[in-house]
């Protein structure tokens, strides 16, 4: 049964697409002393309203990756792309929020002009925000007619060989196929983007125990699964043997997510991960979860019920989570308000109330 779902997904989401003080000696030899030392921040200080300009670092290389060309017979590797948007203040203290772009696994991009809208909206009230590209099935290129044997060798390095040969069950075209093996490279990708941003948090003066996560469609199931899932899930199926790009993707490095934001997503990943390792992932220690999705969304892979069952979950886990409903609203809905709030409006109150920021 979940090899049909596995199938029904994959034909569907082709369809979407700092300061130190000091002291010193007086003139007249009086004792010397040392000022009392600034406040130290406990949590992150960000604005209710747009203060800051919003500063961007365009296209940083945070790993590489494998993919396929028309050419080529065995993997050969790439760079994956961020971009940083950061405020104009002088804070040591910046809460961060990664996004990933959505696109059915076959495409998308992170400079989609929603996202950017978002991560201004974040950057000028003091935030971090990471958008982050990944691996799609741009990346693949699979003859039609491939033998499997040769399919398994063709793909090693790019996902785990039991994740091929479960994707191999449960599609029946080489798009289908493509697009299960992009689910996984998508995760592998996301995961050592979140761990760049941990290498790198004194670049940007960030806190890393103020970690949000989110995605929309493609991006949504990608977040659910990077929060949901142990370090080592999406990663460690490969060796660097294998794999050896993975030596670029700062492996030492360790998060923890506090928060994750899901815009018309679906739990379809983690599913696929039950289905092909026997593992499942909720625990009483997962992140709490702000969802928004819309009634009316007639992707079959990302229907509303996807939300409510996710909701479902959580709540049986007694973890802080929010549904908020788009009343008659589709896939996609970006330009959707709920109480006169806009998508960062809601999210960022969810954001700066569960993780006990202070709003100035």
């Amino acid at each position: 049964m979940r090899n049909n779902r596995f199938l029904l997904i994959c034909s569907l989401l082709f369809l979407t697409g700092l300061s130190a003080c000091g002291g010193g000696s007086n003139s007249d030899n009086s004792t010397s002393f040392s000022p009392a030392s600034e406040p130290i921040e406990i949590t992150p200080i960000v604005k209710a309203q747009s203060t800051y300009l919003t500063l961007v670092e365009e296209d940083i290389t945070y790993a590489e990756g494998l993919r396929h060309n028309n050419s080529s017979t065995t993997p050969i590797a790439i760079s994956l792309k961020l971009d940083v948007y950061y405020p104009s203040n002088d804070s040591t203290n910046r809460p961060v929020f990664m996004f990933i772009h959505g696109g059915g696994f076959t495409g998308g991009t992170k400079t989609k002009p929603e996202i950017v809208d978002m991560a201004s909206y974040y950057a000028s009230r003091g935030w971090v925000l990471v958008s982050i590209d990944y691996r799609t099935a741009e990346e693949l290129i699979t003859t039609p007619g491939t033998p499997q044997d040769e399919l398994l060798a063709y793909y090693k390095g790019l996902a785990p060989l039991e994740w091929i040969e479960h994707a191999l069950q449960g599609v029946d075209t080489t798009k289908q196929f493509e697009q299960a093996i992009a689910m996984y490279m998508a995760q592998r990708d996301a995961k050592a983007a979140l761990r760049w941003i941990v290498a790198n948090a004194d670049t940007y003066n960030i806190n890393t125990d103020y970690i949000t996560v989110g995605g929309a469609s493609a991006g949504a199931i990608t977040t659910i699964a990077l929060g949901i899932s142990n370090q080592e899930d999406f990663r460690d199926e490969i060796s660097i043997a294998d794999d050896p790009t993975l030596s670029t993707t700062n492996l030492e490095e360790t998060y923890n997510v506090q928060s994750m934001v899901y815009f018309w997503g679906s739990n379809v990943k983690l599913e696929l991960f039950e289905d092909v390792y026997g593992m499942y992932l909720y625990d009483s220690d997962d992140p709490e979860l702000f969802m928004a999705h819309g009634t009316n969304d007639v992707n079959p892979s990302t229907p509303y019920s996807e939300a409510t069952e996710l909701k479902g979950i959580y709540d049986s886990l007694s973890i802080h989570n929010e549904l908020v409903t788009l009343e008659g609203a589709g896939h996609g809905a970006w330009d959707a308000t709920v109480g006169g709030q806009n998508l960062s409006e809601m999210t960022f109150d969810f954001i700066v109330d569960r993780q006990n920021l202070t709003v100035e």
